[in-house]
């Protein structure tokens, strides 16, 4: 793109345009659907904007396959978005690592119901703080890749995220956790193997940052459960999707107690009132 066309491009960009490229490059795809929960207020809204971007190349989309119906739009970054995201952060397209057939590959990938399934899980978090609007919040969303660069010697969650509420003497706690989303591709053996490179990573930082497992199905959830009776460090199972829950609700068991279910939040401290029974 010539230099007049990118400055014209940057100039009709909102706020909000450049957040949505910061996610969909960040987090590699976002369906019509969950960006219109992080980021607008109806879903019309979010069908309109996304369209202009496109329609400027600041994104791309595909309507991956499906054989019952029809699956949302999938938006990745494009490559007028890419040149501006580039220079935003003061580097050139290569340094960015922008390539438009592997930005749009994600789409047509054997990982993507995974991908999917760990950006629906925050997607709804966003969407539950918005409505809220008492200063509740996705503290951090960090990726997969991000997730590696850091602690893959030791462990690749799905992703890392902090999730904050406020409490009634006017502050707020937070929660730090890690996502392992469960599509029911792996024996449990191996999915339960997983915590070793936890209890690792907290006896070398010394936090023990709570592992979160999201699994298909109540039968699986409580099979994996009888595997990880003796959790080094703490975990909690819930079972996706989530219904009229959002992963913010009452949706969480900690691994040693089985008589209810808690909030995301009580999962910081399961003395907590609040909770409601499962």
């Amino acid at each position: 793109m010539s230099p007049e066309l990118l400055a014209e491009l940057a100039h009709r960009l909102t706020g909000r345009d450049r957040h949505i490229l910061e996610l969909v490059w960040t987090h590699r795809v976002l369906t019509t659907h969950q960006l219109a929960a992080i980021c607008f207020s109806t879903p019309g809204k979010a069908r309109h904007r996304l369209l202009e971007l496109y329609r400027m190349s600041a994104l791309e989309r595909a309507q991956p396959w499906t054989p019952i119906g029809t699956q949302p739009w999938h938006w990745v970054l494009g490559p007028a978005g890419a040149h501006v995201l580039a220079g935003h952060r003061g580097i050139d397209l290569a340094e960015l690592g922008y390539k438009r057939t592997a930005a749009l590959a994600v789409c047509h990938s054997r990982q993507l119901g995974h991908q999917i399934g760990v950006n629906d899980f925050f997607a709804q978090l966003h969407q539950h703080a918005r409505h809220r609007n008492d200063n509740t919040a996705v503290a951090a969303w960090w990726p997969q890749r991000r997730c590696a660069a850091l602690w893959g010697d030791l462990v690749r969650p799905d992703a890392y995220g902090r999730w904050t509420e406020p409490i009634p003497n006017g502050g707020s706690i937070e929660l730090d956790f890690f996502l392992e989303h469960d599509t029911g591709s792996e024996p449990l053996p191996k999915v339960a193997e997983k915590l070793a490179g936890y209890a690792a990573l907290a006896e070398s930082t010394g936090i023990p940052t709570p592992v979160l497992f999201s699994l298909p199905s109540q039968a699986r959830e409580a099979n994996l459960r009888k595997l990880l009776r003796d959790s080094p460090v703490p975990v909690a199972t819930a079972v996706h999707p989530f219904g009229d829950n959002s992963p913010a609700g009452p949706v969480w068991l900690p691994i040693g107690t089985t008589d209810r279910r808690v909030r995301l939040i009580d999962l910081h401290d399961p003395e907590r009132s609040g909770a409601e029974p499962a």
